[in-house]
């Protein structure tokens, strides 16, 4: 047993839920951390769900690129965009992580560390109940579940279903497509994203951006099909679909948010840990689990309320650097009307590169700002100065 263990502790750290977050906090800690024994629970009988977790290659610091890699599934060197009025392509590259693939690394890098299909029936800050009544104790536990229903926070949101699809012919498509904003826009801005996974393999993202997180999954799919008949994609099958509905913060309060925690360590949504505007969640994750690191080089420092304020404080800060996201969030859904959100967006992508990975990445600088705020907006001026403006729920 590594000095400074508990033997009586049934880790030094457990990890509710096997989500991305929690997944690469496991990950990173069994890397540079090995002596800590970290247990990660997950209630399905896989870890990660069914999802593809996509970033920008501007997202990350060559180090993080170096330990994240053996989980990235698939690169690419561009992306594009299509809107009526634009179509560009961006010479930044592109990388995905699957589901499966990180299901995989994670089961053979932390080993019997790994328990699915396990049922948690109640957390606290150093321990967990299972479903059968066994009690599990740690130094801390972190929650990562996915996102908390908060009274705290006001939100849009985004929803998506996908399908994974063979086609019988090759399709032609070499650059992800990060939007498609020329197909009909209908309850909000609705764009179509496709990734080609192989020259008869593409995963394609009917996406809408909208007031309420209802989906409607067979109209999504029926679109989906309706897209690829309109580029000429035959389909042969349907491998898989993934469908998801993330938040979009238009304002909170962030402090009330993490009080409703009470005492325990979160991570992922269930801490707001994710791009306020684009719901892109790696970079987020990336961070956090190399900030837990950080926080206690030592494993003797790692305790449930010491975990508690770092990961909280880590959080606040990320949160106080966002403000400029979730006004621009604000007068997305509340400037423009529904169907005419795709103009916002369209604007944006007529900038500089550099700025429109500098926003990707969350790191825009106050002339990036000046620049997104500046010239002609593509919404009413005096109902983007009352989203703007609009200071209900702000955080204290």
């Amino acid at each position: 047993m590594a000095e400074g263990n508990d033997i009586s502790l049934d880790a030094d750290l457990i990890l509710v839920g096997g989500g991305l977050a929690n997944g690469l906090i496991a990950w990173h800690l069994a890397a540079c951390r090995p002596e800590w024994r970290v247990l990660l629970l997950e209630r399905a009988e896989t870890l990660g769900g069914n999802h593809t977790w996509s970033f920008h290659d501007g997202d990350l610091t060559a180090e993080q690129h170096g330990w994240i890699g053996p989980l990235v599934e698939h690169r690419w060197k561009t992306h594009q965009v299509h809107f009526p009025a634009r179509t560009r392509a961006l010479s930044s590259g592109y990388l995905s992580i699957g589901s499966q693939r990180f299901a995989s690394q994670l089961g053979d890098r932390l080993g019997n560390w790994v328990r699915t299909g396990i049922d948690v029936r109640d957390v606290t800050p150093d321990a967990v109940v299972l479903a059968d009544g066994t009690r599990l104790v740690a130094r801390a536990v972190i929650d990562g579940r996915g996102q908390r229903p908060s009274p705290h926070l006001r939100l849009g949101f985004q929803k998506f279903l996908g399908q994974e699809v063979r086609t019988k012919v090759p399709h032609g498509i070499h650059a992800p497509i990060l939007m498609d904003a020329t197909v009909e826009q209908r309850e909000g801005y609705r764009f179509v994203y496709v990734l080609p996974l192989a020259t008869d393999r593409l995963l394609i993202e009917d996406t809408y951006y909208t007031d309420g997180g209802a989906l409607d999954a067979d109209a999504l799919r029926a679109q989906i099909a309706d897209y690829a008949s309109a580029q000429s994609w035959a389909i042969e099958s349907v491998a898989r679909e993934e469908h998801g509905v993330l938040p979009i913060v238009l304002a909170g309060d962030c402090e009330a948010f993490w009080d409703d925690a009470d005492g325990v360590p979160q991570s992922g949504l269930s801490a707001g840990l994710f791009h306020p505007t684009t719901g892109y969640s790696l970079p987020s994750a990336v961070a956090l689990a190399e900030h837990i690191a950080a926080a206690f080089p030592e494993l003797s420092a790692l305790n449930a309320p010491a975990l508690f304020a770092s990961v909280r404080a880590h959080a606040l800060e990320r949160w106080r650097a966002q403000g400029f996201y979730r006004l621009l969030n604000r007068m997305l859904f509340q400037a423009a009307e529904p169907t005419e959100r795709w103009r916002v967006m369209q604007r944006f992508y007529g900038l500089r590169e550099p700025l429109i990975g500098r926003f990707y990445a969350g790191r825009s600088t106050r002339l990036d700002r000046l620049r997104i705020l500046t010239g002609r907006p593509p919404v009413p001026l005096g109902a983007a100065l009352r989203a703007a403006l609009d200071l209900r729920m702000l955080s204290r």
